[in-house]
């Protein structure tokens, strides 16, 4: 699946994505304003708000109620250039492990939001352990 995001200002956000995050362009349609990205494994096409499949009025922040978890090598360059660009974090850094059936999957992720307010969870895996149920 590869979310699309409806964007107020294409350019702004293009710009957010490319430059500030590091995703890379795959291909772009200039005079749509759409263009299709990819950091590692993970896509996303933005698109500037056209009205064309908006199910109804569009208010920021966009994306109420879904964040999208992106999972790269290593955090800390993203959260460095974030920082130096300005751009605060909505959840710092911070480790988390989450059950699997009979292991818990540690991860480091924060959470920023896009210029137009989609919440994007960044994860860095860093290994698995078994549950603490199993561990006594």
């Amino acid at each position: 699946m590869v979310p699309e995001l409806s964007c107020s200002d294409f350019e702004q956000s293009l710009k957010f994505y490319t430059k500030i995050l590091g995703f890379k362009v795959l291909f772009e349609r200039p005079e749509r304003e759409f263009a299709y990205l990819a950091l590692g494994k993970a896509q996303i096409m933005l698109e500037q708000s056209n009205g064309y499949w908006e199910t109804g009025p569009l208010q920021k922040p966009y994306g109420r109620g879904v964040n999208f978890q992106i999972v790269v090598p290593d955090l800390q360059p993203i959260v460095d250039h974030l920082a130096n660009s300005g751009v605060a974090l909505f959840q710092a850094p911070e480790t988390a492990w989450y059950r699997i059936d009979k292991v818990e999957r540690g991860v480091r992720e924060f959470l920023v939001q896009d210029p137009d307010g989609y919440l994007l969870r960044f994860s860095q895996l860093i290994g698995d352990r078994p549950t603490a149920r199993d561990q006594a």
